[in-house]
């Protein structure tokens, strides 16, 4: 995805990121709905962030011990997410689902568990299984290299449709140790649930007595402050965390209940440790962001801006006479060269993405950068302006017309 390869071109290469904007090698600006893959949501090297991560780095870059700035991004995201009542930081959310999914298995003494076509959980073995994020875009049903062993427990359903999830616990009795997704897909392209399946997913987990697992990555602190639990009302059991706890830097994080989570030791016996975990750097970033996040009126106006955007591109498009389908939930964003509706990867899939990379690489030479991948969603920034948005419609409008 860094190099471009599905839209075509040389890759874009950073210099310097501020804001809501980045600046290429060759001094080129772009307005960048990117975000660092999501972590920037209060716009890239804000002030304040980069002042808390000096204050902090003289006073050490690793401890190799407790830091009293873990306590406190703790007791932050326990008190902000739903089904956090313990939590343990790791040092990017693929460590995070590499440890959740050793956990759930310890807990529930199972080892089959169930994820959905196009979500992607991180690059560890386990999951990596009808995956989404690049492993959608480059056309790899799975990856070289992963024995079968280390799938051959990973069961895949289709994604809204909680027959296909029944399904599975009918033909799986008693061994199913959780179900895992992305609540709202950000690696097939932007696919909202309904309600009613996440209330779904969460009945057949408590009837099955197995765990339900939030992988909120991608839209923890995103979506809302507490995450996607909180904005759709369905509480899980486990939830995965990292890019905006993070504040821009390496972070990662999963969290539940006490009685699960005194599993992982050294409260319980189930392993899971990393050098640099919960390093004070990626803490104090982390702090910063939640406290900017945590004011009045954030997620309004990243909601409203969102909106602002994809609605202008969408009409941009039909206007021009494409097929085109999309749609937002607060600072998150996505559209497919689809008439949709999209409600899964098998949906996603029968977009158009020849057409999307003709599109993407247009926009892009007119200073817009955009996820290259039709599998991909998009972020919206606290930093984006309203002229941001004006100037990326009207380069929308330009490029449809010449597809």
């Amino acid at each position: 995805l860094r190099v471009l390869k599905p839209g075509g071109g040389e890759p874009v290469v950073f210099d310097k990121v501020k804001g809501a904007y980045a600046w290429d090698v060759d001094g080129n600006k772009y307005i960048d709905y990117i975000g660092t893959w999501g972590p920037a949501i209060i716009g890239h090297a804000d002030d304040t962030v980069l002042s808390k991560i000096k204050e902090t780095m003289e006073k050490g870059t690793s401890f190799g011990a407790p830091g009293i700035l873990e306590n406190v991004l703790a007791k932050m995201v326990i008190d902000a997410v739903p089904s956090v009542e313990m939590v343990r930081f790791t040092n990017s959310g693929t460590e995070a689902c590499m440890g959740m999914i050793r956990l759930i298995r310890a807990y529930t003494k199972r080892e089959k568990v169930i994820k959905f076509e196009g979500c992607y959980h991180g690059h560890a073995d386990s999951f990596l299984v009808q995956a989404g994020s690049g492993v959608a875009t480059l056309g790899l049903p799975d990856s070289p290299g992963v024995p079968k062993a280390a799938t051959s427990g990973t069961l895949c359903a289709s994604y809204n449709d909680i027959e296909s999830v029944k399904k599975i616990f009918e033909d799986n009795k008693d061994e199913i140790a959780g179900v895992i997704l992305e609540p709202v897909v950000g690696n097939s392209g932007f696919i909202p649930p309904t309600k009613e399946f996440l209330q779904g997913l969460r009945e057949l987990c408590d009837q099955n007595g197995a765990l339900l697992v939030f992988d909120e990555v991608m839209t923890g602190f995103r979506i809302a402050y507490g995450g996607a639990q909180e904005h759709f009302g369905v509480t899980p059991d486990v939830t995965t965390m990292g890019k905006v706890i993070g504040g821009g830097l390496p972070v990662g994080a999963y969290g539940g209940k006490k009685e699960i989570m005194e599993m992982v030791a050294p409260a319980g016996p189930m392993y899971q440790a990393g050098t640099l975990s919960g390093n004070p750097l990626a803490m104090a970033a982390g702090i910063a962001t939640l406290e900017r996040l945590k004011q009045p009126g954030t997620y309004e106006q990243l909601d409203k801006m969102a909106g602002k955007l994809v609605n202008g591109i969408l009409d941009a498009g039909r206007e021009a006479g494409h097929e085109v389908c999309g749609g937002h939930i607060s600072g998150m964003f996505g559209f497919f060269f689809n008439k949709g509706p999209v409600n899964c990867f098998a949906d996603a899939a029968k977009s158009d993405t020849e057409k999307f990379a003709k599109w993407h690489r247009g926009m892009l030479e007119r200073g817009i950068y955009l996820a290259p991948s039709a599998y991909e969603a998009g972020f919206m920034s606290l930093s984006h302006t309203e002229e941001d948005i004006e100037k990326t419609i009207a380069a929308a409008k330009e490029v449809f017309a010449t597809i």
